[in-house]
């Protein structure tokens, strides 16, 4: 999948998931990539919304497959560690 679409696609997952299975209403626009990578014929994201909510996401696209994979993440703590 190229670069494009797969960003696309990947926006749309995260809009889709927040929408069917959060069931908070969401748009693209409160969608945004934070890093993004291609290697050979595999994708990988990390994805966040403006949402009070925190989540971080991480959708993998598997081309040997075609099958993705979404991973979220919420944020339990915050720390300080000393160097």
């Amino acid at each position: 999948m190229d670069d494009q679409k797969f960003l696309d696609f990947a926006e749309d997952t995260i809009v889709n998931y927040y929408n069917d299975v959060l069931h908070q209403p969401i748009t693209k626009d409160k969608v945004f990539i934070v890093w993004s990578c291609k290697t050979l014929q595999n994708n990988k994201a990390i994805l966040a919304t403006h949402s009070k909510d925190k989540l971080l996401f991480e959708l993998t696209y598997n081309g040997d497959k075609k099958e993705a994979y979404l991973d979220t993440y919420d944020k339990i703590n915050n720390r300080v560690v000393e160097v």
